[in-house]
C-alpha cells in the first residue's frame, strides 16, 4: 500500500513558504495599503512639509517677499527674545504654572482610578465613569463661559455661598491675579481627570486577579492590596506618562489660557504660547516667534530624552 502521508507532509512543508512569498508581494496586498494611504498623506502634509519653515527663524521674513526671498540674519531673533525682559517672565509664567499641572494634575488621574476601582456596585460605578469622560468633550470656551457666570461677583454662585455661609465679601476669581492659576489649574484637573484615567482602567482591569487573592489570602487590607499589587501594576503606565508630561513641561495649553486671561492678570498669565501668538500673528513678528517655537521644540525633545533616559535607569522602564 502506498503512503499518503508524504505527499501531505510535503504540502505542509511548502505552503508556509508560499504563504511567506504572498505576503511579500506588494501587488497583492494593495488594497491594504490604500487604507494607509490617506494617513501618511496627512503626516506628510501637516508634520514634514511645513519643517522647511524652520528656516524663517533664520531670516527677517517678509510675506510679501517669501521664505527664500527674505535675508539670512543668522542667530538675530533668538538674541532677541532672550534679551526681552517680558520673555523670561513669560518663561516664569510658563513653568510655574506646567509645575503645577504635574503637582496636582498628574497624580488626579490616578487618585480617581485607584477610588473608582474600589466600587463594587458596577450600576453606579459606570455612569459615574461615564460622567467623569464628559468635561474632556468641553471646548474651554464652554467651559470659560459657564464658570465665568458660576465665579461672577455680583450673580455667580459660588460668590452668593460664600457671602451667605461665611459673611464674605464677594470674589473677582476670574479679574484677580493671585486667583488666576489656581482656578486654571483646578479647571484643567478638573476637565481632563477622567479622561486621564482611562488608561489607569485599562491597566487595572488587566491585572491578575489572582494577585488579589493571594495579597487576601497572606491577611493584606484593601489598602494594602493597593500598594502591594494595584499600583506595581500601574507602574508601567504611570512611568510612560510622567515621561509624556514631562516633555510637554515647556510647553502649556494656548486655548485654556486664552480663554482667561486678560491684560489684568498678563502678569501672571502670559506663557509662551499665548505671548508667541501675540507678538505672532497680532504683531506679524513671525522670525521671532519662530525661533521661539524652535527653541521651545528643542527642550521639550531634550526633556523627553533624559526623562526616558532617568525613567530606564531608576525604574527599568521607558520608551525605548
Amino acid at each position: 500500500m502506498s503512503d499518503t502521508r508524504a505527499p501531505a507532509a510535503d504540502v505542509a512543508a511548502v505552503s508556509p513558504l508560499r504563504r511567506r512569498r504572498r505576503v511579500r508581494n506588494p501587488r497583492r496586498l494593495a488594497r491594504l495599503y490604500l487604507f494607509v494611504v490617506p494617513a501618511a498623506l496627512l503626516l506628510l502634509l501637516f508634520h514634514y512639509v511645513p519643517i522647511y519653515g524652520i528656516v524663517i527663524a533664520f531670516k527677517d521674513y517678509s510675506p510679501y517677499l517669501g521664505i527664500f526671498g527674505t535675508p539670512w540674519v543668522g542667530l538675530k531673533h533668538f538674541q532677541r527674545f532672550l534679551t526681552d525682559p517680558k520673555f523670561w517672565n513669560v518663561i516664569k509664567n510658563t513653568l510655574v504654572i506646567s509645575a503645577l499641572d504635574i503637582g496636582f494634575g498628574f497624580p488626579a488621574p490616578i487618585i480617581f482610578a485607584l477610588l473608582a476601582n474600589e466600587i463594587t456596585n458596577n450600576k453606579f460605578k459606570r455612569p459615574m465613569q461615564t460622567i467623569s469622560y464628559l468635561p474632556h468633550f468641553l471646548s474651554w470656551v464652554v467651559v470659560y463661559a459657564v464658570f465665568y457666570q458660576l465665579l461672577s461677583p455680583v450673580y455667580g454662585v459660588i460668590n452668593k455661598f460664600l457671602v451667605a455661609a461665611f459673611g464674605m465679601e464677594p470674589i473677582n476669581f476670574v479679574g484677580l491675579r493671585e486667583w488666576f492659576r489656581p482656578m486654571v489649574v483646578s479647571l484643567e484637573i478638573w476637565k481632563g481627570v477622567g479622561w486621564g484615567a482611562i488608561l489607569y482602567f485599562a491597566t487595572i482591569a488587566g491585572l491578575d486577579t489572582e494577585l488579589y487573592d493571594a495579597a487576601y489570602i497572606d491577611g493584606a487590607s484593601r489598602l494594602r492590596q493597593v500598594f502591594a499589587v494595584t499600583l506595581p501594576g500601574m507602574a508601567p503606565m504611570i512611568v510612560l506618562m510622567l515621561i509624556f508630561r514631562i516633555a510637554s513641561f515647556i510647553s502649556v495649553g494656548f486655548e485654556r489660557i486664552f480663554v482667561f486671561a486678560n491684560p489684568v492678570t498678563y502678569e501672571v498669565a502670559d506663557v509662551i504660547a499665548v505671548w508667541v501668538y501675540r507678538r505672532g500673528l497680532v504683531d506679524s513678528q513671525y522670525s521671532l516667534t519662530t525661533a521661539i517655537g524652535l527653541t521651545q521644540s528643542v527642550i521639550g525633545f531634550a526633556l523627553l530624552f533624559t526623562a526616558n533616559k532617568v525613567a530606564s535607569k531608576v525604574a527599568g522602564l521607558g520608551l525605548w
